[in-house]
């Protein structure tokens, strides 16, 4: 895509940031969307206006997809997926697992990402078939054989009080098969750490796009693996997504039947 796209999209997420510790345990107003259990912050609004107006100065034809602001011209050849704060859950509570996640799409693939989590200094990179990395270091996922020696990531969605997909059963069923079962509220984060071999496996259902954009093409450029729950293709689309580092996929897709 060229360095000057990932310098754009790098200093979008660098300014979204700066908000983010401008109100880090320091936030006077949360205000909440469909329910009580989904939370936005003036945070996640004026993040996601810096990131716009930052990459609309650049390239005031590409297109839009956001969380917040929803979508505009997301059918143009090029378009920008934003989660101006993954983890509002957490950001709101003072929880420090949160970040800006940034990807850019060419008719509909992605070829860039971007996902920093300022307050623990990760600055995530990625570009289509140049690699993934972290801090400027290129990053590969984990030689964890079995699922038996593995330390698991999942989630679980807003609406998980009510909703018939609640993901126990998974949860349940990987805490007693894996090694151990992590739930950090930040889907974005936690699939970039499936890149950085941290964690060798991650399942979760109901995620949207921009949670997962950037951080499925830094497994994918990281030597890992991302299908839905069948073991079939993974579009950001899609509501169910299994990623690992490859060796250990089939065991996970055995407990997500």
């Amino acid at each position: 895509m060229g360095e000057k796209v990932l310098k754009t999209a790098i200093l979008a997420a660098e300014k979204a940031a700066y908000i983010h510790k401008q109100y880090y345990r320091n936030l006077s107003k949360v205000m909440y969307k469909n329910g009580k259990n989904n939370l936005v912050t003036r945070v996640d609004i004026e993040s996601e206006r810096i990131i716009m107006s930052t990459i609309n100065r650049v390239y005031p034809s590409h297109g839009f997809i956001g969380e917040e602001k929803g979508a505009k011209n997301q059918n143009n050849e090029y378009c920008w997926v934003i989660d101006p704060l993954d983890g509002t859950t957490n950001y709101a509570h003072g929880f420090p697992m949160f970040c800006v996640s940034i990807a850019l799409q060419k008719n509909k693939v992605t070829e860039l990402g971007v996902v920093y989590a300022v307050v623990l200094n990760e600055l995530f990179t990625v570009e289509k078939n140049k690699g993934a990395r972290l801090n400027g270091r290129e990053m590969r996922v984990s030689q964890t054989p079995k699922l038996e020696t593995a330390l698991i990531a999942t989630g679980f969605p807003y609406s998980v009080q009510k909703a018939p997909g609640d993901n126990f059963k998974y949860f349940e069923s990987f805490c007693r098969k894996a090694q151990a079962v992590r739930r950090s509220g930040a889907a974005a984060l936690d699939l970039c750490y499936v890149g950085c071999g941290v964690f060798d496996g991650f399942f979760e259902q109901e995620l949207q796009p921009w949670d997962t954009a950037a951080a499925v093409l830094f497994i994918e450029e990281s030597g890992g693996k991302v299908t839905d729950y069948r073991g079939e293709n993974f579009n950001i689309f899609k509501k169910k997504i299994a990623a690992s580092n490859g060796k250990i996929h089939g065991e996970i897709l055995k407990l997500l039947k």
